[in-house]
């Protein structure tokens, strides 16, 4: 009787192991950002913003009220990326976004700011709940008003900038980026 009971206990216990296995594994897939819906680069200088130039300055708050300015950052690699809490593949970036900033921002010199569009975006307790429930520690700022997507031309989202030490624009990306497209555009700028 006994032989039996652990016989079953040992069956149950792979049961356990193989179906937490395959949920992480489906975790893991459902994070994953398909290759096919990669964010997309965009040409510079055919119109509107160019290669090279300096990245139009900004002064945005957080939800604490925290002011950043741009042209502050000069010095480090900046990761610009409009974003919104109802866009999709903008949830789809957000863990990747997070997890490049964890393991490599500070060794590489970046700085991620991830700029809300609140004005079309409703509360900001639904812009604080978005930013809870993915953890995300590195800075999101309020955009309450449409100029700044003007200024940089911001038609999709998720659109991400990628802007050098000097403050230069390098890169315009449409579309979610994950953390190897992100370690590969940071690494090319200087």
């Amino acid at each position: 009787m006994k032989k039996k009971t652990i016989g079953l206990l040992i069956v149950m216990l792979l049961v356990v192991i193989m179906l937490g296995t395959y949920i992480k594994k489906q975790i893991e897939a459902s994070e994953a950002i398909n290759d096919s819906t990669l964010g997309y680069e965009m040409e510079l200088g055919e119109e509107g913003l160019e290669r090279g130039q300096i990245a139009p300055d900004f002064t945005l708050k957080t939800l604490s009220g925290e002011s950043y300015t741009l042209s502050d950052l000069k010095g480090k690699k900046v990761i610009l990326n409009f974003w919104a809490t109802w866009c999709p593949p903008c949830k789809e970036e957000m863990p990747h976004l997070q997890e490049y900033y964890e393991k490599y921002a500070e060794e590489e010199n970046v700085e991620i700011i991830g700029v809300n569009l609140t004005y079309t975006d409703g509360s900001r307790e639904t812009i604080q709940h978005f930013i809870d429930s993915y953890e995300l520690t590195f800075p999101i700022l309020l955009m309450e008003e449409d100029k700044l997507s003007s200024t940089y031309q911001v038609l999709t989202i998720p659109s991400t900038f990628m802007i050098d030490s000097k403050g230069r624009i390098q890169h315009h990306i449409v579309g979610p980026l994950n953390q190897k497209a992100l370690k590969k555009y940071a690494s090319s700028l200087d």
